[in-house]
């Protein structure tokens, strides 16, 4: 099951956390992975991993995913070295947290730029291109922090609004381009352990608290959102589109 080879996939912000597992967990299912990250060195060490812990073809490139001239150069690389492209993971993202009456203009749109509209443009771009094999998966990655199911994080309105942005981007897709052959979903974890996460530095007696909130009484691993991934990029999820699947430990059903 679950079984990619001869697929083509390509992940974004992948030289660390959450991207670094999903390319490690595409490549592990068979497929060749593309890594884009804002500096192509940063994601070298992800791509030497998989040559030297699994194989497969793999190939690292500089991409700024707020660049839209930079993200079809990057495609057309990435299609000049690997012929196609079959599953897109719309990982990159930042989050950098202040209070709601502090955000200034440019740090809201970079935001946006960065988590929303990089998405869109990615996914655009992607789905031109599986549309020429009548077969595409776009995962994107939003997070339970996205509106109406009461997870809201005080210094995120500029984060929240974004991952709220690509829910209702990724059910509009999904309707629109199936009749391609082409899926669209949304993982949304809740905490996990990445270095976006550590870097926010969350008080001790704040991280306590939230653990409290989650059923299974832990922060989730990078590798458990990647299984989620791999999942979805599969032909067993062949039905599946339209949806936003809680990687989240039972946060959400509390």
């Amino acid at each position: 099951m679950f079984d990619l080879k001869g697929k083509v996939a390509l992940v974004t912000g992948g030289r660390r956390g959450m991207g670094r597992t999903h390319a490690l967990a595409l490549a592990a299912q068979g497929a060749a992975v593309a890594i884009t990250d804002v500096n192509a060195e940063d994601c070298a060490a992800v791509a030497q991993e998989i040559a030297a812990g699994i194989g497969g073809k793999t190939a690292c490139y500089a991409m700024d995913v707020s660049d839209a001239a930079k993200i079809n150069t990057t495609f057309d690389a990435v299609i000049d070295e690997f012929g196609r492209l079959d599953i897109l993971v719309n990982n990159a993202g930042v989050y950098i947290p202040k209070p709601a009456l502090d955000i200034t203009e440019v740090e809201w749109d970079r935001m946006l730029a960065i988590n929303l509209r990089g998405q869109f443009l990615c996914a655009q771009r992607a789905a031109k291109e599986m549309a020429k094999t009548k077969w595409g998966r776009i995962i994107n990655i939003s997070s339970i922090a996205s509106g109406q199911i009461g997870v809201g994080i005080a210094g995120g309105a500029h984060y929240t609004a974004s991952k709220g942005g690509i829910i209702g981007m990724t059910e509009t897709l999904a309707v629109e381009w199936a009749a391609l052959g082409i899926t669209v979903n949304a993982i949304a974890p809740g905490a996990i352990d990445t270095p976006m996460v550590q870097a926010a530095q969350m008080p001790a007696e704040a991280l306590a608290g939230l653990i409290q909130r989650i059923p299974l009484k832990r922060i989730g691993k990078p590798e458990e959102v990647s299984a989620a991934v791999a999942f979805l990029a599969s032909e067993e999820a062949s039905y599946i589109t339209g949806a936003t699947l809680a990687v989240d430990g039972g946060w959400l059903a509390t």
